[in-house]
């Protein structure tokens, strides 16, 4: 194992699999010369060039669009959103072009694109700059959508996503990018569909993922001296996602608490809930429950922000009322 940060992990699997094969390359604002936004593509571009390392104007929607119609020639790009805040102005060559076209061509045009880029709450970035959209795309047929927590997945599942031939929606926290974790030296994938159980309990299991997942992880002392043993699961990704996993935790806690940084109304976690309790509705003891940040825009303020978001006091709060 060799220890990186998020950031690294995610040039790594780039490089590793431009390296490969001559038809990925990377376009994005600031991609190139500027190293990335968040650093993430340093040095592609003095290894790569200026042909498979694009820098592009401020229009999401021309180079997403471009993205499309390349990856219909038998190109595999990766998009780079600066933040996922502005792949609004993209989103109708996301939704409309990429995710239908494989379908809308009777399977004539594969679409091996990923769409990749820094998503949810960032540090006093305010309303405009710090949502969660992962409920938005993992609600259309024809995208996948990974949300990875560690460096290890965050590499891993890239490259995966590089090498599927549907088109990728690759949410990387904007927190993140500077967290270590172990990443194997060797070469691997790890497959779509597929959650980590990063700890095992027996009282009840939280289900959660990316940044979410990390504020689970670090309440745990709290949830322990409180006498609470928790399993946790991260789901890491959305769609496809791993039922059997969700399914195998359920029917050894019997309860199911799941902590999200999207707001409630309609949020991914509102379909995992529909899941638990539609095909384990025999074996829970309790409603499954949500965490999630307040149905607000987000504020600017750092006092604000942090009450918005979930923390550890709110989980305690709903993991007590469930184990009362």
């Amino acid at each position: 194992m060799a220890e990186m940060t998020y950031r690294e992990a995610l040039n790594r699997a780039m490089v590793e699999e431009m390296e490969k094969d001559p038809l990925i390359y990377l376009m994005g604002e600031e991609v190139g010369h500027y190293q990335g936004a968040y650093k993430v593509s340093q040095g592609m571009l003095d290894k790569f060039g200026e042909e498979r390392v694009i820098d592009t104007p401020i229009s999401e929607n021309g180079f997403a669009g471009i993205g499309v119609g390349s990856a219909m020639t038998g190109l595999r790009p990766i998009i780079e959103f600066m933040t996922w805040n502005f792949s609004l102005v993209a989103i109708d060559q996301i939704i409309n072009s990429a995710a239908k076209m494989l379908y809308m061509s009777g399977g004539q045009f594969p679409m091996p694109i990923v769409f990749r880029g820094a998503g949810g709450a960032g540090g006093r970035l305010a309303a405009q700059h710090s949502q969660a959209f992962e409920s938005w795309y993992a609600h259309i047929p024809g995208l996948k959508v990974m949300a990875p927590a560690t460096p290890k997945d965050a590499c891993g599942m890239l490259k995966t996503a590089i090498l599927d031939n549907n088109p990728t929606i690759f949410i990387e926290s904007e927190v993140l990018y500077g967290i270590k974790g172990d990443v194997p030296e060797e070469e691997f994938y790890i497959p779509f569909g597929k959650a980590d159980l990063k700890k095992e309990g027996t009282d009840l299991t939280i289900i959660t993922w990316s940044r979410a997942c990390h504020i689970v992880m670090e309440s745990l002392p709290e949830f322990e001296k409180a006498g609470f043993n928790v399993e946790v699961l991260d789901l890491r990704s959305l769609r496809p996602m791993d039922e059997e996993a969700i399914l195998k935790s359920v029917k050894k806690t019997n309860r199911v608490l799941i902590v999200e940084e999207g707001w409630p109304m309609a949020g991914y976690g509102a379909h995992v809930a529909y899941f638990v309790q539609k095909e384990a509705f025999d074996y829970l003891d309790h409603p499954v429950e949500r965490v999630t940040q307040r149905d607000v825009p987000m504020p600017y303020a750092a006092n604000l922000e942090k009450e918005s978001l979930p923390n550890t006091e709110r989980i305690l709060t709903k993991i007590r009322e469930m184990l009362s």
